[in-house]
């Protein structure tokens, strides 16, 4: 379905750009703008890992031209920016803390970015490229 098209990539977007954006990064002399404020809001963070994976997984069940490959990459990728996004938000307001490998990986810093650059390059791709075969 196109709606699940466009939403993939506004989700990609929105979500790579909130994992890319740090409160480390909030430098108070210049000022922010109302759009980079609300990314760093907690809710809208949650929100948005929620309406991102919702979004890759229905994009998995309900591919538009080819069965699987051709929605593979941005539905696995918003799948992916949502669950860091969730997991951003768990370890930012819970008191109890995971002590796994897998938790201290999803908590660096440059994983988030990376895969914040990642999603953001896989949302401009599938806008530009519509009928590729993985994007």
């Amino acid at each position: 379905m196109i709606q699940f098209y466009f939403l993939s990539i506004v989700c990609n977007a929105l979500a790579g750009y909130a994992l890319t954006r740090t409160t480390d990064d909030l430098d108070d002399s210049k000022p922010q703008s109302s759009f980079t404020l609300s990314v760093r809001n907690p809710t809208f963070r949650l929100l948005l890992g929620l309406l991102s994976s919702v979004t890759g997984l229905f994009k998995l069940l309900s591919a538009t031209d080819l069965p699987v490959a051709g929605d593979l990459i941005p539905a696995l990728t918003g799948i992916g920016g949502g669950v860091l996004l969730f997991y951003d938000y768990y370890a930012n307001t819970s008191t109890l803390k995971i002590e796994s490998k897998l938790g201290s990986f999803l908590a660096e810093k440059n994983t988030k970015k990376g895969f914040g650059v990642w999603s953001c390059a896989v949302a401009a791709l599938h806008f530009l490229f519509p009928h590729m075969i993985f994007f």
